[in-house]
């Protein structure tokens, strides 16, 4: 027998909802769980400060007591504001192979969201961009990211067959770590730096790059994803909540950051060595051990980077600021080993962005997906 509940927000029923992924694939070589306690923290409203504008819930499916799938349906009311529209998003959502159970499921957070004044639902989505979005469609053979959504392939088969139809795709590129920085790039880096007076700066800590640059760099991210899909500006609130919960972990080396001639920040670039592995060993937890995986992945040998966020103020846009941001990052990332370079996912539609990648050696790998219905 099929049961749907609404869980609470206990931090003990969050971390079952979170963990049913974990064990769902558990053994597939491709899949990187999350970290359980982020994802907890994320669901949580006493911790996410995206909860001062959202509203959200999580439902699981038993059968005979056993966990069989999951979903959260969230709706996020200042995106709705500025778009004019009633959406209901889905995210955190898994289920094994059973038409029963993810028709169970979406009729689940289709009635919580239609009983709320939603039309549409929309999804995979999250709260804000900072969080996982977009079904993976293609590439269910490649290695996946900390930063993004792994599913199976028949995931978007049950989407069809419930009626979803595709709203928007992003598309994510492995680039080919180069031996030294091409010459057309470093060219038109120079010609960006001297007609612009724009300057690379470096820290030493990160306590002063928080203090410095921390509240800007997250400032111009609002700026610069701004009227992209479903973006959902950040406030405040949540700009210190990002600071503290991600700035602490960064590889300083790792993190390219231009300025104009007043030093007010322009584009920001920032990677860290893939942890996809280490999380693998994890199996998403902290304890016993999971934190000396997690270390070793930050610390050790490694041949991949992740490039976790590029953004770049709009007015810079498209006048070559990312050549000034990886002519150098490039020699850091020949220093440490990497051979390979991981892109975030890239609207599809947006092809200058992906034109960056047009003076490296790369191939596009993945594809993932949003998909809408009316409810």
């Amino acid at each position: 027998m099929l049961e749907i509940r609404q869980i609470g927000t206990s931090k003990k029923e969050l971390r079952e909802f979170t963990r049913f992924q974990v064990d769902l694939y558990a053994g597939n070589p491709y899949y990187v769980p999350p970290l359980i306690s982020d994802d907890v923290r994320t669901l949580s409203p006493a911790d996410n400060p995206a909860f001062d504008f959202c509203e959200a819930a999580c439902f699981m499916a038993y059968r005979d007591g056993k966990p069989v799938g999951r979903i959260a349906a969230i709706i996020n009311h200042q995106v709705n504001a500025d778009s004019k529209r009633r959406n209901a998003r889905f995210g955190f959502v898994d289920f094994i192979d059973d038409h029963e159970v993810s028709a169970a499921l979406f009729k689940a957070a289709g009635d919580w969201a239609r009983a709320r004044g939603m039309e549409r639902l929309i999804g995979p989505l999250g709260f804000t961009d900072l969080d996982h979005e977009g079904m993976l469609v293609e590439g269910f053979r490649e290695l996946s990211t900390m930063a993004t959504i792994y599913n199976y392939p028949y995931y978007p088969e049950h989407m069809e067959r419930l009626g979803f139809r595709k709203e928007s795709d992003w598309i994510e590129f492995v680039m080919d770590v180069p031996d030294s920085i091409p010459d057309k790039y470093a060219r038109i880096a120079d010609i960006v730096r001297k007609k612009f007076k724009l300057r690379n700066i470096s820290f030493t800590s990160r306590k002063q790059i928080k203090d410095e640059y921390g509240r800007a760099l997250f400032h111009l991210i609002n700026e610069a994803y701004d009227g992209l899909y479903e973006y959902s500006r950040l406030s405040e609130k949540q700009i210190d909540y990002y600071i503290s919960l991600y700035l602490n972990l960064l590889n300083l080396d790792l993190v390219s950051l231009v300025v104009d001639e007043k030093d007010q920040l322009v584009g920001v670039g920032i990677s860290m060595p893939s942890m996809s592995r280490a999380l693998q060993k994890s199996r998403g937890k902290m304890l016993p051990l999971g934190w000396l995986h997690l270390l070793k992945g930050l610390k050790g040998k490694n041949d991949r980077v992740d490039l976790m966020l590029v953004a770049v103020k709009p007015e810079y846009q498209n006048k070559g600021v990312n050549a000034l941001l990886f002519t150098d990052l490039i020699p850091k990332y020949i220093k440490y080993g990497f051979k390979w370079a991981e892109s975030n996912p890239e609207l599809e539609t947006n092809g200058k962005v992906q034109s960056q990648w047009d003076y490296f050696k790369h191939r596009q790998h993945r594809r993932r997906r949003s998909f809408y219905k009316d409810i």
